[in-house]
């Protein structure tokens, strides 16, 4: 395959750039410089959405009826680099990339009008109710009960890791709906407002100082019947089609891609004894072999991109991504960690103002222990290694 960029891209590229740069607020793109792969203020990502909103640009991957650009796959794997690359804000993924696409496939004509301007204007944060204590990545396990009575659901149960639970307005939440069939037959998809009476938020402190991640109890939560998207049932079906819907971003390839040469800056200016870390062979050779697996990745997730047939389900594509791509990010925040040594552990949050009484800390310095501890979840966030291990031995194996 021909991995040679296509020039009639340059100009696509040029006006992205360039837009962002003229858009993006310099106190968003400063914080999240600090921060570098640590969890984003929800507040941050609105933000960021509405302004790519005026631009038609906050959900460009999505149908064109539905708000998004038309843009051709490549075109977005641009867009999406060019915003890593600039140090934006994520937009809010709950709305964007997985509870959005759910709905405009499988909801109803009322549900899509309700929940997608809405979704695509930023004007609130969505929560993803999946994990439960005790079963995590293993939906099918699932206890969280929704019982129908009349015009509702009466909800039941607990969920975990519920990122910025405490202050999204609404969340999608994986319910089991038919306790008498088998596990994967009776989950549904319920559309849930966060205020409503019996559900309690609890915020659970992280090593990196942060307390994004949420525990969220449920008891006797009424839910309106029409807040259930798709069919009853169906809710193990739309769990999988978010991870083949969106395969390629599983890899995490823009944070791989920048990170490492974030690590190469950091070699090359770090020295030990006089002489720059880059020169060092040990450090050198993890390096390159690091370059060289972020490479890898790329290209594979060019691969996916350029529809090549592949001769394993998509789905086992996608856990492949999800595999490499989380410990490159695991191995990329070490090698940076490794480098600066005692300067890695200088703050554990973001402050404008210690960056300006520390002139003598290069800005590489910033909180690199933070992101180094947030990845040690990249493995179990979005499914477990564990799980994707399974998945790709069943599917791509039929072991």
């Amino acid at each position: 395959m021909d991995f040679i960029p296509d020039p009639s891209l340059d100009a696509f590229r040029h006006e992205i750039r360039e837009a962002i740069n003229a858009d993006l607020p310099t106190d968003l793109k400063e914080k999240q410089i600090a921060y570098a792969g640590s969890q984003n203020e929800p507040e941050d990502s609105l933000t960021w959405m509405r302004i790519l909103d005026k631009r038609g640009w906050a959900v460009p991957h999505w149908p064109v009826e539905h708000g998004g650009t038309g843009w051709s796959p490549m075109q977005l794997y641009i867009f999406n680099e060019e915003c890593t690359n600039a140090f934006a804000p994520d937009i809010c993924w709950g709305s964007s990339h997985m509870c959005g696409p759910v709905i405009y496939t499988f909801g109803s004509d009322a549900q899509k009008e309700r929940f997608l301007p809405e979704m695509r204007r930023g004007d609130y944060y969505l929560a993803q109710g999946f994990s439960e204590p005790g079963n995590g990545s293993d939906l099918a396990r699932l206890r969280t009960s929704a019982r129908r009575e009349g015009d509702r659901y009466i909800v039941n149960g607990q969920k975990i890791w519920t990122s910025s639970g405490y202050f999204a307005e609404w969340g999608f939440f994986l319910v089991r709906t038919d306790p008498t069939v088998k596990p994967q037959a009776g989950i549904s998809f319920l559309m849930i407002k966060m205020d409503t009476p019996g559900i309690t938020v609890r915020r659970i402190p992280q090593l990196n100082g942060e307390s994004d991640l949420c525990e969220v109890f449920l008891d006797n939560v009424e839910v309106p019947a029409g807040n259930l998207i798709g069919e009853e049932g169906k809710g193990w079906s739309y769990a999988k089609f978010l991870l083949d819907h969106e395969r390629t971003t599983s890899s995490f390839i823009f944070f791989n891609k920048r990170e490492v040469a974030r690590a190469r800056a950091i070699a090359e200016a770090e020295t030990q004894d006089g002489v720059p870390l880059i020169r060092n062979p040990v450090f050198r050779d993890r390096l390159t072999r690091l370059e060289a697996e972020a490479t890898a990745l790329e290209w594979s997730v060019l691969r996916e991109l350029s529809k090549e047939e592949f001769k394993y389900h998509p789905t086992a594509a996608a856990s492949t991504l999800k595999v490499a791509g989380s410990r490159l990010q695991q191995a990329i925040c070490e090698l940076e960690m490794d480098l600066l040594g005692a300067r890695s552990l200088r703050k554990f949050a973001y402050d404008a103002h210690d960056r300006d009484a520390a002139p003598l800390w290069p800005d590489y310095s910033e909180t690199v222990t933070p992101r180094a501890l947030v990845m040690r979840a990249s493995t179990i966030y979005g499914g477990t290694l564990q799980i994707q291990k399974g998945i790709i031995s069943k599917l791509a194996f039929d072991l």
